[in-house]
C-alpha cells in the first residue's frame, strides 16, 4: 500500500507499515464519528450476495481491521448487522433500529457488548429491554433515532471514537443530521452492473467532502474524506 496524498507528508511508493497506517488514520479530536464503506468503481456497495464481503479485498480488510481496533464502539444499522451476520466483537456494537429489533446472533452477547439505539414508538422496545437490559437500550426520539443525541450519549459513556459500518440508510441519516465527521471509502477496481445498492440510500442529501488521505494498492483506492460542517461556504 502506497501513499498518494496526506497532510504534511509527501507522496511515497514505499510500503506503509502498520504504524504508518495508524498515524494516517488517527482521528484529530474526540468525540469523532466516521463511517467506513466499500464500493466498486461503478458505485455498487455489494455484489451478488447482497453483502459487502462479496466485493472487498485484502487491502480493504486490512484497513477495516485497523479502524475497528482503534474505535471505541461500532455503530451499525440493525438490518445491516442481520444481513452481514454480525456477531459480538471485542468492541461494543451499537445497533440503530427504528423497530427496536436485535438480530438473533447478537442476542446472547455479554452485558454491555451490544447497545440498541431506538425510538419510543419502536414495536420491539420491550423485547429489546428484556434481551439487553434497560441500561443498554437507548430511547432517543419519538419516531426516529436522534443520532446527535446518540453520539452525545455514547461519549458520556466513554465511547467517543465511533465507527459506523453502515448500512446505506444509516449513513445517509448521519449526514442528514450533521453527525458524521469523516467517510473512509475503499473503491475496488471492479465493475458489477445490476441494481446493487450504493453507499447511501434514502431521500436526497447534499454534503461536501474534502479529501484528507488517499492510498493505493494494486488499483484499489482508499480515501479518508472529511465532511464539511453544515453551512460551510465553499470557495
Amino acid at each position: 500500500m502506497r501513499l498518494l496524498t496526506a497532510p504534511d507528508r509527501p507522496p511515497s511508493d514505499a510500503e506503509l507499515s502498520e504504524d504508518d497506517l495508524r498515524e494516517l488514520y488517527a482521528v484529530p479530536r474526540h468525540p469523532w464519528v466516521r463511517a467506513n464503506m466499500v464500493a466498486t468503481v461503478d458505485g455498487a456497495a455489494a455484489g451478488d450476495s447482497g453483502r459487502s464481503g462479496s466485493i472487498n479485498n485484502d487491502v480493504d480488510r486490512r484497513v477495516f481491521a485497523l479502524l475497528r481496533s482503534s474505535a471505541d464502539a461500532v455503530v451499525v444499522g440493525a438490518g445491516t448487522a442481520r444481513a452481514e451476520g454480525y456477531r459480538p466483537t471485542d468492541r461494543p456494537i451499537v445497533l440503530v433500529s427504528r423497530r427496536g429489533e436485535v438480530p438473533e446472533r447478537l442476542r446472547d452477547a455479554a452485558p454491555g457488548q451490544v447497545l440498541l439505539a431506538t425510538c419510543a414508538a419502536a414495536e420491539g422496545l420491550e423485547a429489546a429491554r428484556e434481551t439487553l437490559g434497560d441500561e443498554h437500550v437507548l430511547v432517543l426520539g419519538s419516531h426516529r433515532v436522534d443520532l446527535a443525541r446518540l453520539a452525545d450519549e455514547l461519549a458520556g459513556r466513554g465511547l467517543a471514537d465511533l465507527l459506523c459500518e453502515g448500512g446505506p440508510h444509516l449513513l445517509r441519516d448521519l449526514l442528514d443530521q450533521g453527525v458524521l465527521d469523516e467517510l473512509c471509502q475503499t473503491v475496488v477496481p471492479r465493475l458489477v452492473g445490476g441494481t446493487h445498492p450504493r453507499i447511501l440510500d434514502g431521500p436526497p442529501v447534499d454534503a461536501g467532502l474534502r479529501l484528507h488521505v488517499l492510498l493505493e494498492h494494486d488499483g484499489t483506492l482508499l480515501g479518508r474524506w472529511l465532511v464539511d460542517p453544515p453551512g460551510w461556504a465553499k470557495s
